[in-house]
């Protein structure tokens, strides 16, 4: 009888035992799945990430070959134009606007031709419009 109550003990406890095994598989399959689940989602973040700041670096250039054009003198200004870009600043639209600023000097005479200019760079991403704006002044060379 002694036997016997062992025999059924022992399947018991290889029942439970074995129960909890596949629970443990279950709970480490799902941790495992959330993990690669999250390292996909930042692999994902860091390669939009990197989009936006090529976008952003390509306006910022730009905007800086206009402000250099414009105080050569390169390009000629009117109160306010917009033109789309050519390569490598493709899909980007220039929007540049001119306004006359007032001043006096030190010998309280008006100061003429003194312009404050707005150049801004706009560009879809994402179906969201980006823009970037620089703003200086010029004063027309003799």
């Amino acid at each position: 009888m002694r036997l016997k109550q062992r025999s059924i003990a022992g399947k018991v406890k290889r029942k439970s035992i074995g129960g909890f095994l596949l629970l443990e598989a279950i709970l480490a399959v799902t941790i495992f799945a959330v993990g690669v689940l999250v390292l996909g989602r930042c692999v994902s973040t860091c390669l939009a990430a990197e989009r936006i700041k090529e976008e952003d670096g390509r306006a910022r250039r730009a905007l800086e070959n206009r402000w250099a054009e414009v105080e050569s003198g390169a390009v000629q200004l009117s109160n306010e134009s917009s033109e789309d870009l050519l390569a490598p600043f493709l899909g980007m639209r220039m929007k540049t606007t001119r306004v006359a600023i007032e001043r006096k000097n030190e010998k309280e005479e008006k100061i003429v031709g003194l312009f404050s200019v707005t150049l801004e760079v706009s560009w879809q991403s994402d179906g969201e419009e980006q823009s970037k704006s620089l703003i200086f002044y010029v004063y027309p060379r003799q």
